[in-house]
């Protein structure tokens, strides 16, 4: 098959695991001439007639020359990861030895692999479709675990056997107004046009929620940006240095210390928050401020939360018009934090929380960053506001591709359904059906891709993959 896509009849080889020295190294080769271009490094083993997922110990060497004695995987025509012969050679992890291993089999006719070439074998040889493949990356690129949970349940075919059962269900939707035009001139009614329209708004339902999980599934892959603002001096250094508990920002009585935003992250629950520290918000006429308060307020829109931080014994109207300078989005969520809660009572505390709570409509808690108290329920209001409610087991989209093609397909589903409304011929919501048959397709890889396309998806692969 791949030969037949793609006009690749030959040989590649590349390190699989990360580049630099270590223990131990895999190099992998795959391709129609793997074993002639092995055996002839391994002359103790006619390794062509050994069973597949076996391994073998041996010395690889090359005109009478050891380069190293390894350990040989071998995996079989579509027994294998790629789909054709494949050798995984384990050596010992010198870099001189790893570049000599590879720079035999090239000398004995392969070449070398390109980036994310080994998955797209995988791919055009039908072991992968195109969203499995994409799941290999992200696997790879996984920083979080609900990040990786959700990549491996789009390994595992979880996204692609929804995409099947849409396809099937298109396609026998599809037949039936085949049917309807075949027999347009004569007084045969096979579907009520009503069980039609029932039948597309089912397959939007389907895939509406999809498209929608992209917005947590981008978050939950990317991390969620949370930025922490305020006046200068409101203790948001010292905040950010509590959350990460560590001394990653300058502290100081000084006002308008920071000058730059600082950025890190952490884990909660699984899944990863990029915190970020901004310049205190102010009118200053001073040039090197003027530029954090810019940038300040580019990640306050950039924020999927946002942390405002005001000093528990500011007037409460000087706290509310704080948060509406803010001018945040109706997809921003926003905590009010009321530092320095040691500097008043506790009753005192409470009742401004409510009142700015209630004045806001906003989340407001009171906390003392130097002491960490209540720090631990500020980041369990995080948390509730990222509002990660999905189960990682659901289908969640986390690549722009696809939720591109989702669109395009409940658009081309929301035409069908406005032009059986309208009571137009069949040939007319036929072309739709095609177009969304299309879109469905090509997030499976089920149509044949432009190898600049394929290019792009895998290579954003590491090389070896």
């Amino acid at each position: 098959m791949i030969n037949k896509l793609s006009g690749w009849d030959d040989t590649i080889v590349a390190l699989s695991t990360a580049s630099g020295a270590g223990a131990i190294a895999v190099v992998r080769i795959t391709g129609s001439n793997t074993f002639q271009i092995i055996e002839s490094l391994f002359p103790s083993k006619k390794l062509s007639t050994q069973a597949t997922h076996t391994v073998h110990v041996g010395m690889l060497a090359e005109n009478g020359i050891n380069i190293d004695e390894v350990v040989l995987a071998i995996f079989k025509g579509k027994k294998s990861y790629t789909g054709e012969d494949t050798i995984e050679i384990s050596c010992h992890g010198s870099m001189y030895i790893q570049q000599q291993i590879i720079a035999a089999c090239v000398r004995k006719g392969a070449r070398v692999a390109k980036a994310g070439e080994f998955t797209q074998r995988a791919f055009l040889n039908g072991k992968l479709d195109l969203t499995q493949a994409e799941a290999v990356a992200d696997i790879i690129a996984a920083n979080s675990q609900k990040a990786q949970q959700i990549a491996l349940n789009q390994l595992r075919g979880g996204f692609a056997n929804q995409l099947k059962t849409l396809r099937e269900e298109l396609v026998t939707f599809a037949a039936l107004i085949e049917l309807e035009l075949d027999f347009s001139e004569e007084d045969v009614e096979f579907v009520d046009r009503k069980k039609l329209i029932e039948n597309i708004v089912d397959i939007e339902n389907e895939v509406r929620p999809l498209i929608e999980s992209f917005k947590i599934g981008n978050a939950i892959k990317n991390g969620i940006p949370v930025a922490i603002v305020g006046k200068p001096n409101a203790g948001k250094s010292t905040l950010l240095n509590t959350i990460l508990n560590e001394d990653r920002a300058i502290v100081s009585n000084i006002a308008g210390t920071t000058r730059d935003t600082i950025e890190d992250t952490i884990q909660i629950d699984g899944v990863q928050y990029c915190f970020i520290d901004t310049a205190g918000l102010r009118t200053t006429t001073n040039e090197i401020e003027l530029v954090g308060v810019a940038k300040a307020k580019q990640k306050i829109t950039e924020a999927q939360i946002v942390l405002l931080v005001c000093d528990v014994a500011e007037p409460i109207d000087d706290v509310i018009l704080q948060y509406k300078n803010l001018a945040l989005t109706t997809e921003q969520k926003c905590i009010i934090v009321l530092n320095k809660l040691d500097a008043i009572s506790k009753c005192d505390a409470y009742d401004i929380e409510e009142a700015i709570a209630t004045l806001s409509k906003q989340k407001c808690i009171a906390i003392s960053a130097k002491s960490k108290t209540h720090i631990d329920k500020l980041m369990a209001l995080i948390v509730s506001q990222a509002e990660l409610s999905l189960s990682t087991e659901n289908t969640i989209i986390t690549n722009a591709r696809h939720y591109n093609e989702l669109q395009q397909t409940l658009i081309s589903l929301t035409e069908i359904r406005t032009a059986l409304s309208n009571n137009l011929s069949g040939d007319l919501i036929s072309v739709d059906i095609k177009k969304a048959l299309m879109h469905i397709s090509a997030l499976t890889g089920n149509i044949e891709h432009d190898k600049d396309i394929l290019g792009t998806i895998f290579g954003k692969f590491c090389i070896g993959k």
